[in-house]
């Protein structure tokens, strides 16, 4: 599957303080974050098990990563799925906490 399948998609839900991903049309995952200041810290992730295999996590995280960017936020990835991602992508290491960015 591809980035830009048009089955899926990723959008930032506000009123839920969360990063959602579909498949389908269906809500697929979903990833949590609270804004503190200049940061958006990522809390928790997971995606629905009927989803899973299908590579919609790596979506999520990649879309939601460069929304916190172009947002010109920064990120401090708590949840441990969004950790490993940013862990795998070090292009984004300028724009973690702990990573590019000095506590």
């Amino acid at each position: 599957m591809t980035e830009s399948a048009p089955e899926s998609k990723v959008v930032r839900n506000d009123e839920k303080n969360r990063y959602e991903v579909f498949h389908g049309g269906e809500l697929a995952g979903f990833s949590e974050y609270e804004e503190r200041d200049n940061e958006t810290v990522f809390i928790h992730t997971e995606i629905d098990d009927a989803f899973s295999g299908r590579g919609l996590g790596g979506i999520l995280a990649k879309q939601a990563v460069e929304d916190v960017i172009a947002r010109g936020r920064v990120i401090r990835p708590l949840c441990p799925f969004i950790k490993a991602y940013l862990d795998k992508h070090p292009q984004y290491d300028e724009h973690v906490v702990d990573e590019g960015i000095a506590q």
